[in-house]
């Protein structure tokens, strides 16, 4: 089965930063296949037979932890979509065919986990009138015109509100690890 790998935090303004070669040969020691890097912000897509995310999560977050946290100090969390959910993410984007929506705009917001109804039916953000999101199982689709730097809809805040570990990809990187997986 394939699987892509978003690591939360890596390679992002300086901090935490792990080369794409070095991540490429821990996902190879755990004998996953077709280990490829995308962009070095941590995206990995690999092959593998297991069908228990939680457990390649785990996997993959030990054996980063134990090659970096002595150097580094610092922990990587993961989170894991197959080649399918990717693909059903990409082409249930809701924000996509809305009027006057600007691809390069469009960001996608991985939770681990599918978030507490309750938090989500009570969510409180305080955005701009010209941003949107919609919140479908575990994913968050933003459409930020103003720049995703500038936007209160960030990942930080939706771990927050919603008590979930998530990570955030711009539109364009999610097509493209895609169409290279």
């Amino acid at each position: 089965m394939k699987y892509i790998a978003l690591l939360r935090g890596i390679n992002v303004g300086g901090k935490n930063k792990i080369k794409m070669l070095e991540l490429r040969i821990i996902f190879e020691s755990l004998h996953f296949k077709n280990v490829k890097t995308y962009i070095q912000s941590g995206n990995v897509s690999f092959e593998y037979d297991s069908i228990n995310i939680i457990n390649l999560s785990n996997q993959i977050e030990k054996k980063i932890e134990k090659k970096f946290i002595e150097t580094f100090w610092f922990s990587v969390k993961t989170i894991i979509r197959t080649e399918e959910e990717l693909k059903n993410i990409v082409n249930n984007n809701p924000l996509v065919n809305e009027p006057n929506v600007e691809l390069d705009k469009l960001h996608v917001t991985f939770m681990v986990d599918i978030p507490d109804p309750n938090l989500v039916s009570n969510l409180d953000i305080k955005k701009e009138s010209n941003e949107k999101f919609s919140i479908n199982s575990r994913e968050v689709y933003l459409y930020c015109p103003n720049g995703y730097g500038r936007t209160k809809l960030n990942n930080g805040m939706f771990e927050k509100k919603l008590k979930v570990t998530s990570t955030t990809r711009n539109w364009k990187t999610i097509n493209n690890i895609l169409g290279n997986i």
